[in-house]
């Protein structure tokens, strides 16, 4: 892709344990042999103030993370999303709005509060939800062990699964791009083939 060309901006969410990282990271190397210029990043950021979330999730609860969650994304778009877009770069993000929207109602916080926050926030060209079974997730989840206090909770997969149902559908009534995914029975190669095939459908609209 021509530097002159706006890039992409691709976000993949979905339950914990379903296979984002390696998704977005398979995604991006899939990308790069075809000569298109790819950037990786996450969510929270590398910025200051997504490395002080990703150090306070632990101790700091409810609506106080939620926000800081939303600065930080704020921010990350402003200072490397935007900026990489502009240049013509694919930016795939692992984690978004999706998993704001998920796992801050999991920590007790009202979805609408969470929504609100999050509103002025840019929708991504395609929003990837990666989706399984809460069996599959669980059995997934626990192979790889939890990440934080979340994902400690009782029946935290059922819960994140029903809840990534709701947010779906808000997210395409609200008028996002999204593909999701059933990963169940699927290789994350697999997975990625049907991303880049959707990519393509759109390049040749």
């Amino acid at each position: 892709m021509p530097s002159s060309e706006r890039g992409l901006f691709i976000s993949v969410d979905g339950p914990s344990g379903v296979g984002k990282t390696s998704t977005a990271h398979t995604l991006a190397r899939l990308l790069a042999t075809e000569g298109r210029a790819v950037h990786v990043t996450a969510e929270p950021s590398e910025g200051p103030i997504g490395v002080l979330a990703r150090e306070l999730t632990e101790t700091v609860t409810g609506t106080a993370l939620a926000c800081l969650y939303a600065a930080d994304r704020y921010h990350h778009l402003k200072e490397e999303v935007f900026p990489n877009v502009e240049a013509g770069k694919i930016v795939i993000t692992d984690r978004y709005i999706p998993s704001a929207l998920v796992m801050q109602q999991l920590d007790g916080v009202d979805p609408d509060f969470i929504w609100r926050i999050n509103i002025r926030a840019a929708k991504p060209d395609l929003a990837v939800i990666l989706d399984a079974t809460p069996t599959v997730v669980s059995r997934r989840l626990a192979e790889r062990g939890p990440h934080n206090r979340l994902q400690k909770m009782p029946s935290s997969s059922r819960i994140e699964w029903h809840h990534y149902r709701e947010v779906t559908k808000r997210l395409v009534d609200a008028g996002w791009t999204i593909q999701e995914i059933d990963c169940s029975h699927t290789t994350v190669s697999q997975v990625v083939r049907m991303v880049r095939e959707r990519l393509a459908e759109g390049e040749t609209r």
